[in-house]
């Protein structure tokens, strides 16, 4: 089980605070995880500049031209954000039986290592 998922919210914890234009400290929602790299998109945070070739679409508008859009961060530079005091915190698992139709399971569930709280 991941400790970070698509749609958690996060907080950046390193690289640059935001008096010197960096991210530190800044909290969004997790909209993709590249797990084979390592790396979370999360919405609002790292924001580059790219430069996209000048180009035409069969209608003949022009397409290309400067975008704004999130790059990668590495998933050690942020923690989940704890659902009660909205502070980072650390991610734990623990076991939980559930109930459904009759039927016991034990079930893996993340929860926030400073209050507890399940995600």
């Amino acid at each position: 089980m991941a400790k970070i998922k698509k749609g958690d919210l996060v907080q950046v914890i390193s690289g640059p605070s935001q008096d010197r234009g960096g991210d530190r400290g800044k909290q969004g929602k997790v909209i993709e995880v590249q797990a084979d790299k390592n790396r979370v998109i999360v919405e609002g945070i790292n924001y580059v500049t790219k430069h996209i070739k000048v180009g035409q679409t069969q209608r003949g508008t022009k397409t290309g031209g400067v975008e704004q859009h999130e790059a990668p961060i590495h998933i050690s530079n942020v923690a989940l954000v704890d659902p009660k005091s909205k502070k980072p915190t650390r991610v734990g698992f623990r076991e939980e039986v559930v109930e459904r139709n009759g039927v016991k399971k034990t079930v893996r569930v993340r929860y926030a290592k400073k209050s507890g709280e399940k995600f």
